[in-house]
């Protein structure tokens, strides 16, 4: 390493651990920065620390994450964007993928990012998988070799043609091998060096216990630039009392209370796209009831969506099909059967049975809203309901060790490749069930390179599912956002997400697919 960019690094190095380690942020950082032009403050909470082995699995860990390192894709408005890599090529077999960098891109200590840096990422995450981790095919890695074939090109070679591998390599968070090549254990490596990356934005403080975030523009970011020089997560109590304030500058918004930012000339409002939702998950190995088509359907008639929608969601939300895959989908199937909410139908598919189940939920006002309706409806068609309310984390571990009977899950993730059909229903995924109709279509779609016919079978795929319900989606929020486009608008949607603070294309200039450096 040369004396500059040792320099460079003890500088960076030692900004992060003045921000990280707990100093005051006004004694600190805010007065490095005064000269800023374009700070946007954001709803805080901790979502872990933004490498990708220690960030929470959810959305808002992850996204902070990917301020810090990039990709040789990025998700654009319509698609898969030229990011790290300029462009592509995928052989004819499609058993061959070759990628070529972009010239001069820096890590954000003044090191040079090269192909070697993208062959370590994924021999790296092979031995040590990240917490979102895209390179597996139920948990077999799929790339027989990656190389470099200079220090610009890399070149994967993949065990055999998948249809959707091209995102799933594409997506995959690049990392510097000088920084991680001597690091055993990931997951507790969170010191300032474990977030350099070669992304638009640098953390410059971070406090576990406030759930406090800020994220600096990185001056020699490879493209065309930042638009927010400063983006800061900041606890709040009330995201729209804070919003209110001033305090934060975006929020979401029920539509009881919409009409307040009816003003034009001060607020923008948006529409989110149905990408986050409410299911319900059976476990048949621990209530073998469940088993029963019959029953499950049960559930579905006895439900009544329309009344969760306009109680819970206050009319911000669209009902789930059956098939799972939501309206806004692009692979959508809207000839998927529509169980009405019929209790009469719900008493006749039960048969005179009288059957109790423990439902578990988390903690938050709309997921104990939406057991409580649906356990006065299930009641009246035999269905006995126990709710049992725990934290979020606690439900999620719960669902991950199967420590459940039947279990409310809200969580975005919606919009994605199709092929979460497979990864959500078939070979056994939904505990003590199994179809073979599913686990065959699902297979069928993972290696049918034709998209036409790939089409085809999604399509059969989600009527077969609804005709199953293995698990019973409930409905998919649209919610609204607000936001004070004098202070910042430049928001945009990731095309299969339905958060626009969580891209970060948001925060940078203009990235349209026709306008990449």
């Amino acid at each position: 390493m040369t004396v500059k960019k040792m320099s460079v690094f003890i500088l960076i190095a030692a900004v992060l651990f003045l921000g990280i380690t707990g100093c005051s942020d006004s004694d600190t950082l805010e007065n490095q920065y005064k000269d800023k032009s374009v700070v946007v403050n954001l709803q805080g909470g901790d979502w872990g620390y933004p490498t990708p082995f220690s960030h929470y699995s959810r959305g808002p860990g992850i996204y902070k994450m990917t301020l810090i390192f990039d990709s040789l894709l990025e998700r654009g408005e319509k698609g898969y964007i030229p990011w790290l890599a300029k462009e592509w090529t995928v052989s004819e077999d499609g058993c061959k993928y070759t990628f070529i960098l972009r010239e001069n891109i820096k890590w954000h200590d003044g090191i040079d990012l090269t192909a070697e840096d993208v062959v370590f990422s994924f021999k790296y995450y092979e031995k040590h998988p990240p917490v979102f981790n895209d390179l597996t095919v139920d948990g077999e890695t799929f790339i027989k070799s990656v190389k470099a074939i200079d220090t610009h090109t890399i070149e994967f070679e993949v065990e055999r043609p998948v249809a959707f591998l091209l995102g799933k390599i594409g997506n995959t968070r690049i990392i510097p091998k000088h920084i991680w090549e001597g690091v055993e254990d990931p997951v507790n490596f969170n010191g300032p060096e474990a977030v350099i990356g070669s992304g638009p934005y640098i953390l410059t403080y971070y406090s576990r216990e406030q759930g406090a975030y800020k994220f600096e523009a990185f001056k020699d970011f490879w493209g065309s630039g930042q638009r927010v020089d400063v983006i800061k997560f900041i606890p709040v109590s009330d995201n729209i009392l804070a919003f209110d304030r001033g305090e934060i500058d975006i929020t979401g918004v029920s539509p009881d209370v919409i009409s307040k930012y009816s003003d034009e000339n001060e607020y923008t409002i948006i529409k989110n796209p149905a990408f986050w939702g409410y299911r319900l998950i059976f476990n048949m190995e621990k209530r073998p009831e469940l088993l029963d088509v019959n029953v499950r359907k049960a559930f579905a008639h006895a439900i009544d969506k329309n009344e969760l929608i306009e109680k819970v969601a206050r009319n911000a939300a669209v009902p789930a099909s059956p098939g799972y895959l939501p309206i806004h989908h692009i692979w959508y199937n809207d000839k998927v059967v529509n169980y009405e909410f019929d209790i009469e139908k719900a008493k006749d598919l039960m048969n005179g049975r009288k059957l109790s189940f423990t439902l578990l939920t988390g903690n938050s006002n709309e997921e104990v809203k939406i057991a409580e309706l649906i356990k006065i409806n299930l009641e009246r068609a035999g269905i006995d309901i126990i709710i049992t309310s725990v934290d979020t984390k606690t439900r999620d571990g719960a669902i991950k060790n199967g420590n459940y009977e039947i279990v409310l899950n809200g969580h975005g993730g919606w919009g994605g490749d199709p092929d979460i059909l497979r990864t959500t229903f078939a070979n056994g995924r939904i505990r003590g069930y199994s179809n073979d109709e599913i686990n065959e279509l699902s297979e069928r779609q993972l290696y049918e390179m034709d998209a036409k016919k790939r089409k085809d079978i999604i399509y059969k795929l989600q009527e077969v599912i609804g005709e199953e319900v293995p698990m019973l989606p409930l409905y998919n929020t649209t919610g609204y956002c607000v936001f004070r486009h004098s202070k910042y608008d430049g928001w945009k949607y990731m095309f299969d997400h339905h958060e626009v603070t969580h891209n970060k294309l948001s925060y940078l200039d203009s990235w349209e697919e026709g306008n990449i450096p």
